[in-house]
């Protein structure tokens, strides 16, 4: 196993079969950094095209179309102190006759603490906010792997290869595994937040340039059909569609399938088990794709 570093020298604003940056093993190990959504490095220079440019992708040998690409976020650290949002909500979360009564959509600054590990409003403007803290929670809003048939989709949406899911679960220590379409996978990453509350219901979180480690493993011949995860205390599955219940119906769909094949249930037994113990979370209502997650606590499964 070996630890690369890689500094990204381009970004890409699709995931697709693009000439792979850099090729690792089944093992291997990955410290790179990622540009903000608007392409803003960790010195507060643009130095790519937006939206949401992506570092990668990366080649992983032995992994094919059929197989499941496995990846645990090491670490994912914001290398700046400043971040954006906007200070709007997206009209589709409100009812559209309180969105048109809505202000224009407008940027609100922080600064981001990461030795207090906070991140404070910056912006004098937003009235009631002075004092107001909020906790870090770094993650990745868009990663993923390449889709099938030589598509590139634009890194503002998200499919079965994952995307731009903006689930604020995908957070350091978290293992990750998506479908592999195309020799290599072919990973992407980017698009980091230092926060975000459920759905990225004001189209941003805390939008920040990242330091991130990862590491792959192919599992060969495993086949899924959408993004699935776990940490400590969840096992979840991912759906990205729309509209919402489409979603959600792909995640649990995904979750009912993982249970029965990894974990000795029938589909009466997955179904009981669902049915008392799911628990689900928004991932994304902004973007053209919604994302649901469906949960299940480790300390239920057999």
């Amino acid at each position: 196993m070996t630890i690369h570093r890689y500094v990204p020298t381009r970004y890409h604003v699709t995931l697709g079969s693009h000439t792979p940056a850099l090729r690792i093993a089944d093992g291997d190990t990955v410290i790179t950094t990622t540009v903000d959504a608007n392409g803003y490095d960790a010195t507060g220079q643009i130095i790519t095209a937006e939206p949401n440019p992506l570092t990668g992708p990366f080649f992983v040998e032995g992994a094919m179309p059929g197989d499941t690409l496995m990846v645990h976020l090491d670490s994912i650290t914001p290398n700046r102190t400043w971040g954006w949002s906007r200070a709007a909500l997206a009209a589709n979360v409100v009812t559209p006759e309180y969105a048109r009564a809505l202000p224009p959509r407008d940027l609100a600054h922080w600064h981001v603490d990461t030795k207090e590990w906070v991140a404070r409003v910056t912006t004098p403007s937003l009235r009631g906010l002075e004092n107001f803290v909020a906790p870090l929670a770094p993650m990745l809003g868009c990663f993923g792997v390449a889709p099938w048939d030589g598509q590139a989709i634009s890194s503002v949406t998200s499919a079965e290869h994952g995307g731009n899911m903006d689930y604020n679960g995908f957070t350091q220590g978290v293992t990750v595994y998506f479908p592999v379409f195309v020799p290599g996978a072919l990973f992407f990453l980017g698009d980091g937040h230092a926060a975000q509350g459920d759905g990225e219901i004001a189209g941003t979180g805390i939008e920040i340039s990242m330091d991130a480690q990862f590491t792959t493993r192919v599992l060969k011949n495993k086949k899924i059909n959408t993004p699935r995860g776990e940490n400590a205390e969840f096992i979840f599955a991912v759906g990205n569609a729309r509209p919402l219940d489409y979603a959600l119906q792909i995640a649990t769909t995904e979750m009912h399938r993982w249970l029965v094949s990894d974990y000795g249930l029938d589909a009466a037994g997955a179904s009981v088990l669902l049915g008392q113990c799911v628990k689900y979370k928004v991932g994304n209502v902004y973007d053209p794709a919604f994302t649901m997650v469906c949960k299940i606590p480790k300390r239920f499964l057999p």
